[in-house]
């Protein structure tokens, strides 16, 4: 179908579709690169197969989480930026809601046991879902990669950040990834940066940091920021971003209440990003969790509203390749790294016996990952009501 006609889809129709995708959504990006594939490509042919191929390959040069921005840019495509705006609203409002409907069950003032105890008990897994999480995207990059022993540094480079200075691992990711583009152009030339917007993005960190010091709205906005603009390799790499602040810099939840955030974050549809609306309840209860939201997802939409036309020049350039190729590796190492702080924040035996069992379920059975989760939660569950310790 012709772009012109493609633009002539109406926007009660993108509505419901993109909706109906963020609302049976579950199990992260693979699900939904399929569901929007399945959508756009097979059942209404809108673009074709190479269109979509394109889109979502530009889509992993930019920061932020990917299948996100390929819902936004097909919206855009069929349907113009109004489509754009009502598809990514569709796409992304019911997780959010979802999540924080949630959070104000699981950190009430005082949850019930067996509340406390699904959480426990899907808290517990969250470390072998990382691990899993980083295997995934691991083997592919890994075989793409032209210099695997650079891959391996930057991996490491990652995983040691991830597990020791979580708030700060973004200076890593985007340190990984200037090294590899100056290795890519020869670090006597001077690179010309303005080709790629995610570059220079970046460079607005310190400034937002400086305003979000004195804590407040202005931390959650700034932690939101980080896990929307400034985040490479996926969902998962959210965790470190936003583990390290969450829990020891502004003392917004316990490690264990972290735990049930990103559960929840994983078991519920649509993009896993909206686990930040979780801590941003925990930090300033309903109004955080919006603004988290708002100000996590907004640098996909102006990624998309503002460069989508320019989609294939980025999809196409090497500056973006190379600083991906140095930044993909490192998050990976980094989403690897973040199961270590999750595994500590384990207090109770069982728990550590629940992670067990996940890792042999995810790692070797290779069993869902959102059946796991829930699985873990139901055992939790029962221990809570049947007088278990529980962590709070």
């Amino acid at each position: 179908m012709s772009a012109t006609a493609a633009e002539r889809v109406p926007l009660r129709t993108i509505a419901f579709h993109w909706t109906r995708i963020g609302v049976t959504g579950f199990g992260g990006p693979p699900t939904h690169i399929a569901l929007l594939r399945r959508l756009v490509v097979d059942e209404r042919q809108w673009i074709d197969q190479r269109e979509f191929e394109d889109a979502l390959a530009a889509c992993n040069l930019l920061p932020g989480p990917a299948s996100t921005q390929l819902a936004i840019f097909l919206a855009r495509r069929v349907g113009g930026p109004r489509g754009a705006v009502v598809g990514g609203l569709g796409f992304i409002v019911p997780a959010v809601v979802l999540i924080i409907l949630l959070s104000i069950l699981f950190f009430g003032s005082s949850p019930p046991a067996w509340v406390r105890g699904a959480g426990a008990g899907a808290g517990a897994a969250v470390a072998a879902v990382a691990v899993r999480a980083g295997i995934d995207l691991g083997r592919p990059s890994l075989k793409r990669a032209a210099e695997p022993i650079r891959w391996f540094a930057y991996a490491v480079l990652g995983a040691a950040s991830a597990a020791t200075i979580g708030p700060y691992l973004v200076l890593v990711l985007l340190g990984c990834g200037l090294v590899e583009l100056g290795i890519a152009r020869g670090f006597g030339g001077r690179a010309r940066l303005h080709g790629w917007a995610p570059i220079l993005a970046p460079g607005l960190a310190p400034v937002t940091a400086a305003v979000a010091s004195a804590g407040g709205l202005g931390a959650v906005a700034w932690v939101a920021f980080k896990v929307g603009a400034l985040s490479y390799g996926g969902g998962f790499v959210i965790i470190p971003l936003m583990q390290g602040d969450a829990v020891h810099t502004y003392h917004w939840m316990t490690s264990s209440q972290f735990l049930d955030a990103v559960a929840l974050g994983q078991i519920t549809p649509g993009p896993v990003v909206a686990t930040v609306a979780a801590v941003g309840y925990a930090a300033h209860g309903v109004a955080g969790g919006a603004l988290a939201a708002l100000v996590a997802f907004l640098p996909s939409f102006a990624f998309v509203l503002i460069g989508g036309r320019h989609f294939e020049q980025i999809r196409s350039s090497p500056r973006a390749q190379a600083f991906l190729d140095g930044a993909g590796p490192a998050a990976i190492g980094a989403i690897l790294g973040a199961s270590i702080p999750l595994a500590a924040a384990l207090r109770e035996t069982w728990q550590f016996v629940l992670l067990g069992v996940a890792a042999v379920l995810l790692l070797v059975a290779r069993r869902g990952i959102v059946v796991t989760l829930v699985g873990a939660g139901v055992v939790g569950a029962v221990l809570g009501l049947a007088g278990a310790p529980v962590p709070r």
